[in-house]
Formats: structure tokens, C-alpha cells, sequence
């Protein structure tokens, strides 16, 4: 009887012994587990943690894009205190043209390709143009439509003050090339800049319609009325977006293009009337 119970008293020793060490491997496991996430929650704050943006940034940027650009802008600097963005709003032949003259700017947002390739030829663009968004053609006139215009066709009526854009400018060019898909010759009273300027003449009642973009004539609310036209399907133009050589904040600058890019940027391009790359 005694010896068996002493073996009954060394059994419950080791298993005891037993469960302790696994207690304790447990635990410093749990510990070491615990070390290392500490260790990676570190690590990833300290790598996401980007660098404070500062500085100006300079865009010029397509007359269409003036509304949304303005926008985003804003937004740009609330998410980035100590940060500016300044608007250069113009044709973009003109505005190319200022950028291969010397013109400081970081940001090249051109209302189509060949507007922008006149940057890109002369080398004083990074990288490859990135499309952001493209726009349609709608006709605007003034409120109430009295000439009842329902068709590009009927631009061209006798007596009809009608205002284009100029050939060089992307929304001229544009034009033009709806005006041949229909097979129709329209003699404007004025050849206007940019699509702001085209606009405002119907605006101030200085021409009964003109040929801009929908963003346009959604932007100006009810002091002109659409009128859209098939046509226009044959003439949507992309509009690419650039950073500059001789940005002198190249990483802020970086940071508006990828808001512009964004899911964010993209919604309020959507609601102005731009349509998706």
C-alpha cells in the first residue's frame, strides 16, 4: 500500500511538472506572438505614413475643366494643409504653346491628345500622358431655345448667329469633325478662343447657339439650354493629364494628378458631365 502510494504521489508530480512547462511554453509564445504584431503594427504605420506635401502647385488646365478643377483644388489643399493649387484656365493650344515657351507650371491637364503631344514633342512632359476623362459635344443656346434648334443641322440655318470654337482648339477641332461626320458646312460670326469664350457669347445673348461641351452647358445651369446631336458621338475627345519637367513641386504635384486619378477625383469630374476614361 505504501508503495503504491508513492508512485500515485510521483504520477501526479509529473504530470503536474508536465503542465506547468506547457503553461509556461504557452505563455511565452502568446508573449512572443504578441511582440512580433506589435513589431508589424510598427512597421506598417511607419512605412504608410507619407510625407507632408508643401508648396504651390501650378496647372494649367483645358477652359472645360474649370469648374471640377477648381473643386478639386480646394479638396487638395483641405487634405494637405501648407499647400496651394494655382489655375491657369485657357485653350490648350494657347496653354501649350506658354509651357514649350517657358511658362512655369507643374501641371498639364489638355482637353485632347494632340494638344498635349505639342508638350510631349519637346520633351517637357515625365513620363506618358494618362487619360482621365473624355467629353462630348452638346449645342447650347439661348434659354428657351426661341429658334428651335434640335439638330446640328439646323446651325446652319440662314440668319442663325451661331459661335464656334477656333480649329486649333480642342472643342473647335472637335466641332469640325461632327460638322464632316454629318456632311454639313456652317459659317460661324466668331471664332472664339476657348469653349469658355463661346459659351459667354450665347450667355450674353450675343449669338443664338454655339457648339461646346455638355460640361459646359451643364455648368452654366439655366443661362443657356442643350441640345444634344448625334454627331457628337463621332467627336468625344479624351483629355490627358501630365506631370512637368520643371514642376518645381514635383511631388505635390504627383499628389494632385493622383487626386484628379482618384475615386474621388473621378466622382467630381462625373458630376460636372465628364464621361470615364
Amino acid at each position: 500500500m505504501k508503495t503504491r502510494s508513492v508512485r500515485r504521489t510521483r504520477r501526479t508530480l509529473q504530470l503536474a511538472g508536465a503542465g506547468a512547462a506547457a503553461l509556461m511554453a504557452l505563455s511565452a509564445c502568446s508573449s512572443s506572438s504578441d511582440t512580433d504584431k506589435a513589431t508589424d503594427t510598427s512597421g506598417k504605420s511607419d512605412t504608410s505614413a507619407s510625407p507632408k506635401l508643401s508648396g504651390t502647385v501650378t496647372v494649367f488646365a483645358a477652359a472645360s475643366l474649370k469648374e471640377s478643377f477648381t473643386t478639386l483644388g480646394k479638396e487638395f489643399e483641405k487634405q494637405h494643409p501648407g499647400t496651394k493649387v494655382s489655375f491657369n484656365f485657357g485653350g490648350s493650344d494657347a496653354l501649350a504653346a506658354s509651357i514649350t515657351s517657358g511658362a512655369p507650371a507643374d501641371v498639364f491637364a489638355a482637353a485632347s491628345p494632340k494638344t498635349m503631344a505639342i508638350v510631349t514633342d519637346r520633351k517637357d512632359a515625365v513620363g506618358t500622358p494618362a487619360t482621365f476623362v473624355r467629353n462630348q459635344l452638346e449645342i447650347a443656346t439661348v434659354p428657351g431655345n426661341p429658334h428651335k434648334v434640335a439638330s446640328l443641322k439646323d446651325l446652319t440655318k440662314s440668319g442663325l448667329k451661331v459661335v464656334l470654337c477656333d480649329k486649333t482648339v480642342p472643342c473647335g477641332a472637335a466641332a469640325q469633325k461632327a460638322l464632316d461626320a454629318g456632311g454639313l458646312k456652317l459659317t460661324p460670326v466668331s471664332y472664339e478662343q476657348d469653349v469658355k469664350g463661346a459659351l459667354n457669347k450665347v450667355q450674353l445673348k450675343e449669338a443664338d447657339a454655339a457648339v461646346v461641351y455638355k460640361t459646359d452647358v451643364k455648368a452654366a445651369g439655366g443661362k443657356v439650354e442643350g441640345v444634344e446631336f448625334p454627331e457628337s458621338a463621332k467627336a468625344i475627345n479624351d483629355y490627358p493629364i501630365a506631370l512637368l519637367k520643371n514642376a518645381e513641386h514635383a511631388e505635390t504635384a504627383k499628389a494632385f494628378i493622383a487626386l484628379v486619378q482618384s475615386a474621388e477625383g473621378q466622382q467630381v469630374l462625373s458630376k460636372a458631365g465628364f464621361l470615364k476614361p
